[in-house]
């Protein structure tokens, strides 16, 4: 039989910690094979990351720690490899798209030059290198490739960003891709562009594509096979079609049934006068117009879901509401009072009845604080919601309401994964008991059991507690389930708004169809439809 493009047999990996030893990855096997795009799903903590870092070389050893196993590529085990033999590979023979692209993207260099680097690198004539990347970053669909060549990452789109590391990881034309969440951040419609690019490459090359997601969508778009993962190991394997219509697993099926969109759509009932009410909201960056002239009314307990793409002005209207930027013109009428022109001292008593929890909270936590501290911090500020004495229960009974443990109390952001530090964000602005929660893009980056967990945790708050919400968001399987009205931005305008439901079933603008053709979902039936629909409107 034809050897696989690349095999991972057996593989274990544990790390060593100071509270004892961890065992990230446990025993497991898969295979690539040439053209193919395998898979890998799984929540936080399942040991998808860990697998790839170690086929890349890539974890640091102490703590972690291989304890059995091989990965063989062309034939060799690369665990037996020596270091030298290991870059010779990676970047050239393997490469990898990491799943936060500004992180990895060297902000003092400019991207053409990374991009030729990377092939200076492995030995090409720097003349060469430079045609080939011009090549690269027009056949990834940046435009003006000559002008992008001397831009620096901040200068680009999260979108665009993305496009730039895959450009990257194919300079040297690899057999093997692995993409790490490569979509997670991404608006739908550039979601669809980049999977879209990503399948397109792979047929002109040939080479195999290796998708670490926690998205059944993105398994039902674009894999052949998916390997299930489960804390360590792999507990299920097979095609997307008979992984999602047949699930063995009792945790398989708990993925699946976790999949957003699947649930009833909100109807409105909120009446009387609004909490909040905006009119005419404008907000210029130089000659750039962020917000043109938006106007809508927020009822109390009710949530307003703001889509659109990237530069639509979603945080721009959300950040202006909250006074963390200065709106040109416009009214913001909070219970009658506009937070716009409030003095500052008023606005300071109003903060613990209007919260935000952003979209990345690596840097919106405090490295230098601890959970408990983070949470009680609210109290600090705002003495009178708890007496001291009660902190630290409250601190716990918040962290298992967020899906957390009590234990969790003590340690630092840095020990928490992306989506855990975004629950520890929730809990924080939950402790002030706020009337308003802006959420920005606060659920994109969380596992899909998880997110339903904190989607049904915000909608038992809104029922019980009556909170309000305005839930910037670009996954529309998530609006659908937890919104009772959709405004849709572009270009800093509102191009339509509505319940959910007209919205979702009677669209009228055809920039809100194309947004809902372009969502993924976890059906892999239905999600071929889709993706005919779009050849045929391509």
């Amino acid at each position: 039989m034809a050897e696989h493009l690349l095999e991972v047999r057996n593989l274990s990996v544990q790390f060593h910690t100071a509270t004892g030893t961890v065992q990230a990855v446990r025993n497991i096997s898969w295979h690539l094979d040439r053209g193919e795009t395998l898979a890998i799903l799984g929540e936080s903590g399942s040991g998808k990351s860990v697998s790839a870092s170690t086929i890349m070389n890539l974890l640091d050893m102490p703590p972690a720690e291989i304890t059995s196993g091989e990965i063989l590529f062309a034939g060799q085990d690369l665990l037996k490899m020596t270091d030298d033999a290991r870059k010779r590979i990676n970047g050239k023979r393997i490469a990898m798209v990491f799943q936060d692209p500004l992180s990895h993207l060297n902000p003092v260099y400019t991207v053409g030059w990374q991009i030729v680097e990377v092939m200076r690198i492995h030995g090409v004539d720097a003349d060469a290198a430079r045609a080939r990347a011009l090549e690269l970053l027009k056949r990834v669909g940046l435009p003006s490739p000559e002008t992008a060549m001397g831009k620096y990452p901040h200068q680009f789109s999260g979108g665009q960003r993305q496009r730039l590391m895959i450009a990257m990881a194919l300079a040297m034309k690899p057999d093997i891709v692995i993409a790490d969440e490569p979509t997670t951040a991404l608006d739908v419609t550039v979601q669809a562009e980049v999977l879209a690019l990503l399948g397109e490459l792979q047929k002109e090359t040939g080479m195999g594509l290796l998708l670490i997601t926690h998205d059944l969508g993105v398994v039902a778009e674009i894999a052949d096979r998916v390997v299930v993962m489960n804390s360590g190991e792999i507990v299920e394997t097979g095609t997307p079609d008979e992984v999602y219509h047949n699930p063995r697993h009792p945790y398989t099926k708990k993925l699946i049934s976790a999949a957003p969109g699947q649930g009833e759509m909100h109807e409105p009932v909120a009446t009387g006068e609004p909490l909040l009410k905006v009119e005419n909201l404008y907000k210029t960056y130089g000659a750039f117009h962020a917000l043109k002239g938006v106007s809508f009314n927020l009822m109390p307990g009710e949530t307003m879901a703001v889509v659109g793409e990237s530069g639509s002005g979603k945080s721009t209207l959300a950040r202006a509401l909250l006074r963390l930027e200065d709106a040109d013109s416009g009214k913001a009428l909070w219970k009658g009072r506009d937070l716009l022109t409030m003095p500052k001292k008023e606005l300071y008593s109003l903060r613990r009845q209007l919260q935000m929890v952003f979209q990345d909270p690596t840097q919106s936590l405090n490295p230098r604080m601890s959970v408990y501290q983070l949470i009680s911090e609210a109290w600090v500020i705002h003495p009178e919601i708890l007496p001291k004495n009660k902190w630290r229960a409250r601190v716990e009974e918040l962290l298992l309401q967020v899906g957390l443990s009590a234990s969790h109390a003590d340690r630092y952001p840095h020990q928490f994964s992306g989506g855990q530090r975004q629950r520890i964000a929730i809990a924080r602005a939950l402790a002030l008991e706020p009337e308003l929660i802006v959420c920005d893009e606060a659920v994109s980056a969380l596992d899909v059991s998880i997110q339903a967990q904190v989607i049904a945790l915000l909608d038992k708050l809104r029922r019980e507690l009556g909170i309000a919400f305005i839930f910037i968001a670009h996954d529309l399987p998530v609006v659908r389930d937890f919104a009772d009205h959709v405004m849709v931005m572009k270009s800093g305008e509102l191009v339509e708004s509505g319940t959910v439901r007209q919205i979702f079933e009677n669209p009228r603008e055809d920039y809100t169809r194309r947004l809902l053709d372009a969502g993924l979902d976890p059906d892999p039936h239905i999600q071929a439809q889709r993706r005919e629909k779009r050849l045929q409107h391509a």
